[in-house]
């Protein structure tokens, strides 16, 4: 009888967060994916210089719509005018408020290393701080923690959906991914009374 995996769990928070989705271009509004993608969990992978994340699960509280000023690579040419100018646009973006994301590992020394780094879900201003302690579960335990999680696949698989585009290979092919979603993922944040 095969004995079951333990993995080893750090758990990250922050105050905010965007992921964008792989079809988002300058859509005026655009809402945060609710999951990593294979490529976003390597780039995480590679930042906490570890051998492997096996899973990962992503709650948050909500999602808050803010606006941001772009401006487009191109400039415009008045001639009459005698000027050059970049025009601005107003996107709306949906990011994911308190988001919390559990990290899985294959190691404690990997989860302690893990434990010691911030992350970022993909920009740099969405930082999550990891909390100090490593935690022990087993797979199902891990699977009845609330969240969402992209658990990645092969094209041609049962109920997998395209995900994305894989930046980290040199052929950029499509990956693919079935969501799970378990228990509540939006969890309100608790607030103690005073």
């Amino acid at each position: 009888m095969a004995m079951e995996q333990s993995y080893y769990t750090v758990t990250y928070r922050g105050t905010f967060g965007f992921i964008k989705p792989w079809f988002a271009v300058r859509d005026s509004r655009t809402y945060s994916l609710q999951f990593l993608t294979p490529s976003i969990v390597e780039g995480i992978r590679q930042k906490l210089e570890v051998g492997a994340i096996l899973r990962h699960k992503l709650t948050y509280a909500g999602f808050s719509v803010q606006q941001e000023q772009t401006q487009p690579r191109g400039w415009e040419h008045f001639p009459k005018q005698k000027r050059m100018a970049r025009p601005r646009s107003i996107l709306n973006r949906g990011v994911l408020l308190s988001p919390v994301l559990t990290l899985a590992f294959a190691s404690a020394e990997e989860a302690e290393r893990a434990a010691s780094q911030h992350i970022c879900l993909c920009r740099n201003e969405d930082i999550l701080f990891p909390e100090r302690e490593v935690g022990v579960m087993s797979g199902a335990e891990f699977d009845a923690l609330p969240g969402y999680e992209l658990r990645f696949c092969r094209k041609g698989e049962r109920g997998v959906s395209p995900v994305g585009f894989n930046r980290f290979s040199e052929s950029h092919e499509m990956m693919y991914g079935r969501l799970e979603v378990a228990g509540n993922p939006i969890q309100m944040p608790k607030y103690d009374a005073d």
